[in-house]
């Protein structure tokens, strides 16, 4: 069983229901937005987190300003 750290649970479970929600595009500014946390600790975690999870798939998608992420149901 994977362990994930409290942070790294609250960005999984935001994840999860935007996904389910209709959502695939995020952006860490928006998420650490959403989840009280800086863009720096989301964007940070979302590559080990896209290592480690096996709920969602996680994939670095575009680059402009900052990172764009895809993320879909496993």
């Amino acid at each position: 069983m994977t362990e994930y750290t409290e942070e790294e649970r609250r960005i999984l479970e935001y994840l999860h229901e935007s996904v389910e929600a209709g959502e695939r595009y995020f952006r860490a500014k928006s998420i650490a937005g959403q989840l009280g946390l800086t863009a720096k600790q989301v964007g940070s975690r979302l590559p080990r987190l896209a290592e480690k999870t096996e709920d969602v798939d996680i994939e670095k998608w575009g680059r402009s300003k900052s990172t764009t992420w895809r993320v879909e149901p496993a």
